[in-house]
This record gives structure tokens, sequence and C-alpha cells, in this order.
């Protein structure tokens, strides 16, 4: 008892210990912090665009730049640019596993290695870029303040100093890929509509009202339209057909191989062989459907000249040809993946072939559906090569796509066609956003 009680004793004697748990850092600052920074980063933007440019100024840069890069390596030979290439591609890529690989350790030298590259590597990315004389100072405090928001996010990430930084270095270079190849092209032709046909002059809304109300843009919009609803509708119904007749066909691989060529031919020869299709000549025809006219008595018809729309679903008719092989192709791949036992249950009820496509076929395919018409869709509404080819836009026969390039190669005129550019974005999103919720309901589900 003599033990116990001094156990005892000792125990309430001797002080807690302090908790060594490492506080978490707040998120709420952290999130104030790095919005601040933002706000900045955006005022010193929106600076940099108002400011009035110096008609001397010169670009500044460290002695070499991408420009100059670009340059030089211009000038040389294939032979030579392509080493250069891969051993350039080779040393950015080995600094990034470096940096990805050391800055996360623990110690004083990778915090200074963290806190030297945050800033090193905006700064010297934004000068590469050959910044004006009257905009360095811009940009480099957007340089600078970008870095230091990298630097104290990740010092305060609850995953750990190095988590955030490593993050950041891995999503970096496709980051920039977008934001130069997509996020700047789009921003730039949305801005670009807005102004006339130099791109000088503000207009407003004007290339819009131009778009539908001209003639050119306003057949654009209705054929756009009409190849968005009808293209993908006719194609997944034949290719569902092909796809539900063929399952139980001998030699049904070879069949559907024979379907599937024409999504295979190039854009510019489906339009040569469809411009075959509907040739129109006086004399002895050499166009299918002109010498099956005339066969039974009748004229020849200038098909692709044939207004109100028989001309549209001419052209509409090649491309569905041309997607049907598509369609089959993913639709035949779902229904294979159609559970037997299902389709076994609704013999035994009693159901015919019919009933059992109709209730245990297609609802088990809905999504493959679903992702076939709007990929078709997608296609249908930038499409160029079948009416640049067949018609080149006469007897209001133009899309969206064609008109585009069409305004901006023929007509110089820029703002039209960043206008029909800007109005193609507008009809895909709401498929893209479908789309997506979509595939999240999928996920759900399973």
């Amino acid at each position: 008892m003599s033990q116990t009680a001094t156990s005892a004793d000792q125990a309430q004697s001797t002080p807690p210990t302090p908790s060594t748990k490492k506080k978490q850092p707040s998120r709420a600052t952290t999130r104030i912090v790095v919005t601040i920074g933002f706000i900045l980063i955006a005022a010193l933007v929106i600076f940099l665009f108002l400011s009035p440019p110096a008609p001397d100024a010169r670009p500044t840069s460290l002695g070499f730049s991408f420009n100059s890069f670009f340059q030089w390596i211009g000038n040389m030979g294939p032979i030579v640019q392509i080493p250069i290439v891969l051993v350039l591609f080779g040393v950015v890529v080995g600094i990034l596993l470096l940096l990805i690989e050391y800055a996360p350790r623990k110690g004083a030298g990778y915090f200074w290695l963290r806190l030297i590259s945050c800033f090193a590597i905006p700064v010297l990315a934004f000068m590469m870029l050959r910044p004006y004389q009257n905009a360095v100072i811009y940009v480099l405090l957007i340089a600078l303040i970008a870095g230091g928001l990298l630097f104290y996010a990740d010092l305060r990430a609850r995953e750990g100093a190095g988590y955030l930084y490593q993050l950041t270095l891995f999503m970096a270079p496709a980051a920039i890929l977008i934001l130069i190849g997509l996020i700047y092209p789009s921003i730039a032709t949305i801005i670009q509509s807005f102004y006339d046909k130099t791109g000088e002059n503000f207009v407003g809304l004007e290339n819009y009202e131009w778009a539908f109300t001209n003639p050119q843009g306003f057949w654009s919009i209705i054929n756009t339209l009409i190849w968005a609803i009808f293209a993908p509708i006719f194609a997944t119904v034949v290719g569902l057909a092909y796809a539900a007749f063929m399952e139980r066909s001998r030699g049904d691989r070879f069949l559907k191989i024979l379907v599937f060529i024409p999504f295979a031919i190039a854009p510019v020869s489906i339009s040569l062989i469809w411009k075959f299709v509907y040739d129109y000549r006086q004399g002895e025809q050499i166009g299918i459907l002109n010498a099956l006219v005339v066969a039974f008595g009748g004229e020849p018809v200038r098909w692709l000249d044939v207004w109100p729309l028989v001309n549209t679903f001419c052209l509409l008719f090649a491309f569905v040809w041309a997607q049907t092989g598509f369609a089959m192709v993913v639709l035949s791949a779902a229904i294979k993946a159609v559970p037997a036992e299902q389709m076994e249950a609704a013999q035994l009820d009693g159901t015919t072939a019919w009933q059992r496509f109709v209730n245990v076929t297609v609802p088990g395919i809905r999504t493959a559906i679903v992702i076939v018409l709007t990929t078709i869709t997608i296609s249908s509404l930038k499409l160029y090569d079948i009416v640049a080819v067949m018609t080149g836009g006469r007897s209001n026969s133009t899309v969206l796509g064609f008109e585009m390039v069409n305004q901006q190669q023929r007509f110089q005129s820029y703002g039209h066609a960043a206008a029909l550019a800007v109005l193609i974005f507008v009809f895909v999103t709401p498929l893209i956003i479908y789309n997506v919720r979509q595939l999240r309901r999928q996920r759900e589900v399973r």
C-alpha cells in the first residue's frame, strides 16, 4: 500500500505535459489573404491594360526571351531544331521533377528553396515575355504577388508546407497550356466581338445584330440549329438500328467495319464523294441521284442549289452517313453490356423482341445514347469541311463554323467572325454542362 500511495503522490505532484500537437492554421485567414492578393493582381492587370501606351517604349528582357529563342532556333535547320527542343524540354522537366521531389521536405534548406523558387519562377517567366518598359513595374508586381501568395498559402496548408507547392508544380504545365491555348483566346474572341472589322473601334452589340439580321449570319444560325437537331437524331437512330440488327447476324464484325469506314474517312473526302452523288449536268448524268431521277423519266435537279432547306438536308445526309459508324460502334458496345439476366427475365414474361428492345435494351444503354447524341451535336455545331467543299455556303446553305472562317479570311471582318465564334460557344456550352451533370449522376449511382 505504501508503494501505491507513493506512486499516486508522484502522479499528483508531476505537472501535466503540454500538448505537442501543432495548432492548425486558420483557413479563414488564408482565404482572406489570398482573396486580397488576387484582387491586387486583377487591379494591376486592369491598370496595365488601361495605362496609356508609350509610342517609343521598347521591350525589356533579361538578355534572352521567348521571342529571341524562337528567332534563334527558327534560323536553324529541322535536324538541328529537334535535338535542341528535346534537350530544353528535358531540362525543364528535370528542374520541375527536382523541385517536386525535394521542395516538400523539411529543413531550412528546403524552406529557402521553396521561398526562392516561388518568387524566382514567376519573375523569370513574366520577364521572358519581354514586357514593354512602361509595363515592367506592373509585370514585376504581379509576379511577386503571385509568388508571395503561393508561398504563403503553401506555408499555411493543413497538409504541411510543400504540399500546395508540389501540387502547383504538377498542375502548372497543363494550366499554362490551357491558359495560353484556350482561356486567353476565348477571352480575346469575346472582346473582339464587340469591335468592328478592323478591331480598333468599339461597336457594342452591332456584330451580334448583324448575325441575326444579315442573310448570311441569319441563315448560318438557322442551318446550324437544323444540323444540331436533326443530324444527331438521324445518326443515332440509324446507328442504333445497325447495332441492334447486327448483334444477331452472321459476320457482324465485317458488317460493322463496312459501316464504320465512312467515319474513318476524312471529311473532305466524304464531301467529294457526296458531291458526285448530287452532281448536276445537262446530258449524261454521272451523279447517282440525278441518274436515278432521269432513269424514271424526271429532269435532273440541282440538289445543292435547291432552297429552302433542301440543300441543307442534302449536306446533312453526308454528315449522317459519316457519323452513323461512330454511333453504331458505341451503341453496339453498350448493348453487349446489358445484363443477359434482364433479357431472359423479360423473355420469360412473354414479351416480344420489340418490347424487350424498348423496355430493356434502350433504358440499359441510355448513357451511351446521351453520349452519342451530345458528341454528334457538338460535331455538327462546329462543322466546316462539308459545307466548304460541297457548296461554299451558296444558296443559303452556310453554317456558323463555315461563315466564321469565311468572314475572317474572305472579308477580313474579324468582328463578325468573333461574334459567330461566340455564338458557337453559346450553343455548345449547354451540351457540355448537361454531359458533366450526367457523368456526376453516374458516379453517384455507382
